[in-house]
């Protein structure tokens, strides 16, 4: 019993979102990349941010055993005055295992980090998720609209 409680707190320290690449929607100035900035800064978690004004991204290099979901980030985006038009995750594997986690397609990775895009409302363009609403019409959650689950695509 007691090693099965080491293991579950050790799986836990583990997961963790590493970085967050957030495309941003709405901008069109540098004081708006600045509102953002300043929220992400907000987070006691956040170690950088990298801002590319030509593409609105932003790369949110995280601290080691947070234990942040991806909703923080579209929290923050919108507190500050805009929407996520794409969010991808670097992240260990051991995050993805998580009941948030619901995987729409069929892509596993051993990898030591995986990059997953999250694909629920408010983390892709309205356009975007129109299409995607048609793709995954199969998983049944999808369309609930659930704040707490999130549906991801894995990238690598």
């Amino acid at each position: 019993m007691i090693a099965s409680m080491v293991l579950m707190f050790s799986i836990k320290s583990n997961a963790q979102i590493i970085k967050a690449e957030i495309r941003a929607t709405g901008l069109t100035c540098s004081m708006c990349s600045n509102a953002i900035n300043k929220q992400l800064k907000t987070m006691s978690e956040v170690v950088s941010i990298e801002t590319d004004l030509n593409t609105n991204t932003f790369t949110v290099t995280l601290k080691e055993g947070n234990d942040l979901s991806p909703k923080v980030f579209k929290e923050k985006v919108e507190k500050a005055g805009f929407f996520i038009g794409s969010l991808v995750v670097t992240a260990k594997p051991e995050t993805i295992a998580k009941s948030s986690y619901i995987l729409v397609n069929d892509k596993k990775s051993n990898a030591y980090e995986v990059q997953f895009q999250v694909v629920d409302k408010g983390y892709v363009t309205e356009k975007e998720f129109k299409k995607l609403s048609k793709s995954y019409k199969n998983v049944e959650t999808y369309a609930s609209n659930n704040e707490e689950d999130f549906h991801i695509k894995m990238i690598n």
